[in-house]
């Protein structure tokens, strides 16, 4: 039975060609292929970060007394200047009232003394009264006028006082969390509230200590700062993935290791305009790491097989030879920087590499075009 069923197979395939019928042909179609060649890129490097305000503020009362008035909310956009909370001034004012009081009682007591000291002073001249009597005149003078020094000092402390009661933001922000209520009793140790000066944000990270001896010694004497004016502008990315439309600049680092890490603490510096970042804000800084004289290749073109990465080499008859390889993430989603394993001029196999088998022939001629 199976023999009669290819006769006929070969009986239709011979009747087809007899007719004149073109029967299809297997072409064999070339992997895609690159020549390795070195090139210049730039690399991501990223590193954990926290927004804080540059000018963070944390409002604390200067005066004891009850807290009459909350004047702003969580979250509230305020300028310097804003009121912020209002404590009770009646005490205060009442000091300020006693001690005008006083410098006025001085000064009548400074006026007597001056009196009285002119007076001995014309007296002495004409020999009616001692110089005992003119030394204690003149030493009650002054000190009627270092009374009237410290009255004046007096008012001024109340007035300062007095002023304390209304507390303003000293900078240009945003209200953090209110955890007291109107009408408690507040001392200079009771925190109000925080106020973040946000319109510049200071993004704190940890950057390698190599990181930081690389830019050193590329011929800054030694110099942290001027080190960090060559470090390119950083980018900050959202815990989302949201990328912040305004680059930072790296303003300071520490100069101290940290023995634990090996890292040193830096800081970068962002514009915030619009007042999208806050306090508190969690997300990686990107510093651009110029690669130079680097062999790049597709990701496509590494092969993972278990403890290996294999790249697929081109000879010279056109069949592909698997070589071990190291690399590193170019970070841009498609390239890796190859380390060992490859030269300068090698054609290797990149779409279609998890496909190619050892010695398999992956370059093909073109078909010859048929004129019709």
């Amino acid at each position: 039975m199976k023999m009669l069923k290819w006769l006929c197979f070969f009986g239709i395939m011979a009747g087809l060609v007899s007719c004149g019928v073109d029967v299809p042909k297997e072409t064999k179609t070339s992997y895609e292929t690159i020549i390795v060649e070195k090139q210049d890129i730039s690399v991501p490097v990223k590193f954990s970060a926290k927004l804080k305000g540059q000018s963070d503020v944390t409002i604390s009362p200067q005066v004891s007394g009850q807290l009459m008035k909350i004047c702003v909310s969580e979250g509230q956009q305020v300028k310097k200047g804003t009121t912020l909370f209002v404590i009770d001034s009646r005490n205060a004012q009442l000091e300020l009232e006693a001690a005008q009081a006083n410098l006025q009682a001085a000064e009548a007591s400074a006026r007597s003394a001056k009196l009285e000291y002119e007076s001995n002073k014309n007296l002495f001249e004409k020999n009616i009264v001692s110089r005992y009597m003119l030394d204690n005149s003149e030493n009650s003078y002054n000190q009627a006028q270092a009374a009237v020094s410290q009255a004046r000092a007096a008012v001024s402390r109340a007035k300062v006082n007095l002023g304390f009661c209304t507390i303003t933001s000293p900078v240009e922000g945003i209200i953090g969390e209110i955890p007291v209520t109107e009408g408690i009793q507040v001392t200079p140790g009771t925190q109000l509230t925080i106020v973040s000066g946000n319109t510049m944000m200071d993004a704190l990270f940890s950057i390698p200590e190599s990181v930081l001896e690389q830019a050193v010694a590329s011929g800054y004497e030694g110099k942290i700062e001027d080190a960090l004016k060559k470090f390119p502008d950083v980018t900050f990315v959202m815990k989302n993935g949201t990328e912040y439309p305004h680059k930072g600049r790296v303003s300071s680092a520490t100069g101290v290791v940290n023995a634990a890490t090996g890292t040193i603490a830096c800081k970068a510096t962002f514009p915030n305009p619009d007042g999208q970042l806050y306090s508190g804000i969690q997300g990686t800084i990107i510093l651009p790491a110029d690669k130079k004289d680097v062999m790049v290749v597709p990701q496509t073109a590494v092969v993972r097989l278990q403890d290996k990465s294999l790249v697929y080499k081109v000879k010279p008859d056109s069949t592909a030879t698997a070589v071990a390889v190291t690399y590193s993430d170019a970070g841009n989603g498609k390239d890796f920087i190859i380390t060992s394993g490859l030269e300068v001029g090698d054609k290797i196999v990149t779409v279609g590499a998890n496909n190619v088998q050892e010695g398999e022939q992956v370059l093909f001629p073109a078909a010859p075009k048929t004129e019709k």
